[in-house]
């Protein structure tokens, strides 16, 4: 029987394919590929295969000259950038055999080359062999080009992601406005869930075609018979063009194992994403460390603890960074799934267990001590392993975990989340008695003590709410709105639209005094520096993010069933959120079988039409998520830690025999959220042309 195991391994499998080509070849990797093997073995995997030397994909890089063979592995098109950095490496070298891996397949090259009809063989591919040689000064050398799936990356037992489409994320209203703009008065779209495929970008639809590839792989590979669903309009495109995929509707026809998957937009919850409620380590931990450079998911553990180095300003460049991905070790890949998976508590306790496991196993003199786990007795722990460097070897993977954990216990940013979180709560209470304005301006106090703070000069409070923790409060709260009470609709309106003046100019002073600004505010703004930064740049900014908060509250008016993800007071029990996805994996096992009519089918072709033409006169039993014991999710825009547990936790209550893998484009942190939705191109994604 098919497992979930056979899919967490799936990726390993595809960089065998590229592992067996690096002997004695310098690697170039973009960043995408290099985040995907991070998480599958890491570089140790390339250098133990026999590669000499690994680099960035960049035209800044090149081979010596006793480096004969190049093996490439990209994420893109075999266009545009892609192919001028080839080049650039390539003419810069003195390559003999160059082997390029990407992870785009030969017929989305046809696609993006517009070429529709099938072709045998791989005519793009033998072309950029011949390219290849050419740039390499000799038409007798060897060139080879070929396609590796290697995007996912198995960062636990219970999750793939998919760092090369990091930044797909589902459309909005504004988008929706973009491509209305093109389009005739009588052929524009009333509302995103009336979006198809070539109503799309072309890169978008790259995008698209090429993560379905992808998973068409996986399942081919595992030879698996996949019934897919769908919730929400990305998610209903890309199920589509699995279920479209040429290569799968043969394979349905004869594989022998099922599944189902269920595509989610992350759209239908944005609540939960930023939400503070998580209660989850890991979370909390991508959230204060730094990303690791290049890196979307993984973050960087400072590693001085470990030596006898001084900590001044430069010792950061001095000691490479530790991280999360610990795949060497089975006792540190137990920690991250503890960590990953369980409540705050659970984990930081299990740390403090494998650091005592690990330290009295090397006999280190440690002194136990119950109770609160603070910082401070991690480190003490963690600095036993200095004496003994075959300890430090071969507990590395625990200690950095250990260390990861410390840090971010003891991080000064870390109260800000608790006071999130209170306010949340305090928001979510407000929403059942009050109108919407009522509720926003709530946060108008927050804004205007802050300006007050920064221009008298006192110091903030370490868990005072910043210009990031108020934009998430300001989505927290837009994608609620429908929620709250109800009012006169016109005197609503002029309330709120003087209101968001308000608040658009008390954010607008908030950020424009800011010292320093976050990379958030990096990305939202365009500006590195506060210097750089002025006041009409900031209103800008704003004003655009308003934009896109105002359609946050309806992204789940198209759902007949499953529309709201808040409970409102009784009197007895508090108002509470109800994460989207706890509703549709009770749905999804609900013991009646029932259809939900917001879980679409999307597998179905003309056999499963004529079946609902038929279900007028007779019964007609429909694919259901459940007929399966192996159950995808995959959350198109991302998901958070704190998922992950509530996943596993709903599915052991509702139908414990069945398997979970979640899949996802990237695991988020709650400022991820802010970034996708107001400073990414949705519509016209980076596909490296």
């Amino acid at each position: 029987m098919l497992t979930k195991e056979d899919f967490t391994n799936f990726p390993i499998k595809m960089w065998q394919k590229v592992l067996s080509k690096v002997k004695k070849a310098v690697v170039f990797m973009d960043d995408r590929c290099a985040e995907s093997l991070h998480w599958s073995g890491g570089a140790a995997s390339l250098l133990e295969a026999g590669a000499r030397n690994v680099k960035q994909f960049s035209s800044f890089e090149s081979g010596s000259v006793n480096e004969p063979k190049a093996v490439f592995v990209v994420s893109t098109l075999l266009k545009g950038t892609t192919v001028d950095i080839l080049k650039d490496i390539i003419s810069l070298s003195h390559f003999q055999y160059c082997v390029v891996f990407t992870t785009v397949a030969h017929s989305i090259h046809l696609y993006a080359n517009n070429v529709t009809t099938e072709m045998e063989g791989n005519p793009v591919f033998e072309q950029f062999e011949e390219k290849l040689c050419e740039w390499m000064g000799n038409m007798n050398y060897t060139a080879e080009v070929i396609h590796a799936p290697v995007v996912f990356a198995p960062v636990s037992q219970q999750l793939l992601l998919t760092p090369p489409f990091a930044h797909l994320f589902p459309l909005l209203s504004p988008d929706l406005e973009t491509v209305n703009a093109k389009r005739p008065e009588k052929k524009k779209f009333g509302s995103l869930i009336d979006l198809d495929f070539h109503s799309l970008s072309v890169e978008l639809q790259i995008q698209i075609k090429s993560l379905a590839s992808a998973l068409n792989a996986m399942f081919e590979a595992t030879s698996t018979k996949e019934e897919s669903f769908a919730v929400g309009p990305m998610s209903r495109i890309i199920a589509g063009e699995l279920t479209n995929h040429p290569q799968a509707k043969n394979r349905r026809k004869t594989a022998p194992n099922k599944a189902s998957i269920i595509f989610v937009d992350r759209t239908m919850d944005l609540t939960g994403a930023v939400g503070h409620h998580g209660d989850n380590l890991v979370e909390k931990i991508l959230t204060v460390l730094k990303p690791l450079p290049g890196h979307i998911t993984d973050v960087q553990v400072d590693m001085l603890e470990l030596t006898s180095l001084q900590r001044t300003p430069n010792s950061e460049t001095t000691l490479a960074p530790g991280c999360l991905a610990q795949t060497q070790s089975p006792p540190a890949r137990s920690l991250w799934e503890t960590m990953l998976t369980s409540k705050h508590k659970e984990g930081v306790l299990e740390v403090r267990r494998q650091l005592v496991e690990a330290a009295s196993k090397e006999k280190l003199p440690i002194k136990m001590s119950m109770g609160r786990v603070t910082p401070e007795q991690l480190c003490s722990y963690i600095q036993l392993f200095r004496s003994s460097w075959g300890a430090l070897e071969s507990h590395c993977g625990v200690i950095q975990l250990g260390l990861a954990t410390a840090q971010t216990l003891g991080h000064p940013s870390l109260p800000r989340w608790d006071s999130c979180l209170a306010f949340e709560r305090l928001l979510l209470q407000a929403l059942g008695d009050s109108s919407f304005p009522a509720v926003l301006r709530h946060l108008l106090p927050l804004m205007n003590a802050r300006e007050g703070e920064d221009s008298s000069g006192s110091r903030k409070r370490e868990d005072e709410c910043g210009p990031d923790e108020l934009i998430l409060l300001l989505i927290y709260l837009y994608s609620l709105a429908d929620e709250a009470q109800p009012a006169d609709q016109d005197t609503e309106e002029k309330e709120l639209k003087k209101l968001e003046r308000e608040l658009i100019g008390a954010l607008t002073l908030v950020i424009t005094r800011e010292k320093e600004l976050s990379p958030l505010l990096q990305k939202l703004t365009g500006c590195t520096y506060p210097k750089e930064l002025t006041t009409e740049r900031a209103h800008s900014a704003v004003e655009d993010m308003f934009k896109t908060l105002r359609g946050l509250s309806h992204t789940r008016d198209h759902l007949k069933q499953l529309h709201s993800v808040y409970t409102a007071s009784d009197g007895v029990h508090q108002a509470t959120y109800c994460p989207f996805l706890r509703q549709i994996i009770e749905e999804a096992f609900h013991p009646d079988r029932r259809e939900c009519p917001d879980i679409e089918y999307m597998s179905g072709g003309l056999t499963d039409l004529l079946k609902t033409g038929f279900s007028m006169f007779m019964k007609v039993n429909r694919p259901h998520p459940s007929d399966n014991t192996l159950l995808f999710l995959f959350l198109v825009g991302g998901v958070t830690p704190s998922e992950l547990r509530l996943i596993k936790e709903t599915v052991a209550t509702h139908k414990p025999g069945t398997q979970v893998l979640v899949l996802s484009t990237r695991l988020l942190r709650p400022t991820d959220i802010p970034e996708l939705l107001f400073a990414t191109q949705r519509l016209s994604p980076d596909i490296g042309v």
